[in-house]
């Protein structure tokens, strides 16, 4: 009699660790209890909605194409760490692919945030004392090397530095100089705060992006952070003509 309970013993413990193996193989297969691992569960989630705002191009720099079929608008801090890393990672493969080819035009405006200030006001004015030497062009050259030179986080550049940036791009030293001292283009760099404010723009960088009208005004989608380039395909590639 000994060996036949043994026996049945040994089924049911079998059995019992069959039961309790497959119960957690369910269990991990169904995401543990986290939608976000689960397909099913998240396709049957609801989608929200693009935030789509009225946005101004104002009198800002463009960079590509001005017939480009789409525009994105960005509002942006000299002094943001995220904004930097934008411009490091992001922003060539969107001038490779998309600014270069024509199918899209950029415009840059500013939003210095306070915590930020003075060295974010600062440069954002000294971008435009450079451009107004300059052109758009000379614009973003200067932009590029704001971003390449600065710490972040409202370190900001000595002004004998920024004058020797200026210079380096063939501007005159003593006019860029006094028109940062002299704050030319502080107007104009509240007047893009105002119109960031205005479009729901509370953090940088922030960008809109939609379809180029022939009115200064876009509708735009927006995209917060500094999101990797494959988000701002996924939302180019949606106002591109089909």
């Amino acid at each position: 009699m000994g060996i036949p309970i043994a026996i049945i013993v040994a089924g049911m413990l079998l059995s019992a660790g069959l039961y309790f193996g497959l119960q957690s193989n369910n269990s991990q297969t169904s995401g543990g209890g986290s939608d976000t691992n689960n397909p099913t569960v998240a396709k049957e989630m609801p989608t929200q909605a693009p935030s789509i705002v009225d946005v101004s191009i104002d009198d800002d720099a463009v960079k590509g194409d001005a017939n480009a079929p789409v525009t994105i608008i960005e509002f942006s801090d000299y002094e943001c760490p995220y904004c930097k890393r934008y411009v490091q990672q992001t922003y060539p493969d969107i001038i490779k692919d998309y600014i270069d080819t024509g199918k899209v035009k950029y415009v840059f405006r500013d939003l210095p945030l306070n915590f930020h200030d003075p060295a974010a006001t600062k440069e954002a004015i000294a971008a435009n004392c450079a451009r107004d030497q300059g052109d758009d062009e000379t614009y973003f050259k200067f932009h590029d090397l704001i971003f390449e030179n600065t710490a972040s986080n409202g370190t900001g550049i000595p002004d004998d530095k920024l004058v020797e940036l200026a210079e380096s791009i063939g501007l005159d030293g003593n006019k860029f100089k006094a028109c940062v001292d002299d704050e030319e283009f502080k107007d104009e760099v509240s007047k893009d705060l105002d119109d960031a404010q205005k479009a729901g723009a509370t953090g940088t960088p922030t960008f809109f992006i939609g379809k180029s009208t022939d009115n200064g005004t876009i509708k735009g989608e927006m995209l917060v952070g500094a999101q990797p380039y494959a988000a701002f395909k996924a939302v180019i590639e949606k106002y591109l003509p089909k």
